[in-house]
């Protein structure tokens, strides 16, 4: 008999094998054994999103939600679902919800700082504010973020704080160069 732990863990492989159907199937046997493991409904929903299939995923992460409210990865993938979907509010709503579970991601900050700078606000500059905000939270959880620091070099750039984006781009240049040698 095959055991819950072992067809997640291969189910897992799977998706990030980019095999996400083949996963779906092992999920749905695990969640024959173990209905209300939140892990799976997410792991599931991560194979889901990479299918393609949105509306199938977001019902999955919400099903794990309903068995740990407090699931980080299950609101930050519903953010980035919602963000594809071009549901800005739903997604800043999901990304908030995750800090609210987790507010030490930088990966959140990140792209909640992401959602900020690329929303069509009536105050733009109030959106890129956000933005530098959440970039700069992100970075004060991980300094070498390359992301949040070439996100953050740009919104300086929108903002026109050219002194701060040209200390970006010299930080950014500096990981260039070590990557370079």
């Amino acid at each position: 008999m095959e055991s819950v732990i072992l067809l997640n863990n291969s189910a897992v492989a799977l998706t990030e094998a980019n095999k996400p159907f083949e996963a779906i199937s092992l999920f749905q046997k695990a969640l024959i054994l173990e209905p209300e493991n939140p892990m799976l409904w997410l792991n599931m929903g991560i194979a889901q999103q990479k299918t393609g299939e949105y509306n199938i995923a977001i019902e999955s992460f919400r099903h794990s939600l309903t068995f740990d409210n407090n699931l980080t990865e299950a609101w930050y993938s519903l953010g980035l679902i919602y963000y594809e979907m071009n549901e800005f509010v739903l997604s800043e709503n999901c990304y908030k919800s995750a800090i609210l579970c987790n507010d030490n991601d930088p990966k959140i900050w990140n792209n909640l700082g992401v959602l900020y700078f690329n929303l069509e606000k009536n105050d733009a500059k109030t959106s890129l504010e956000q933005a530098r905000e959440c970039f700069e939270k992100a970075l004060s959880l991980c300094p070498h973020f390359f992301d949040a620091l070439y996100n953050l070099r740009d919104t300086c750039r929108e903002l026109k704080d050219y002194r701060a984006a040209a200390e970006f781009e010299r930080i950014l240049s500096a990981f260039q160069d070590i990557d370079n040698k």
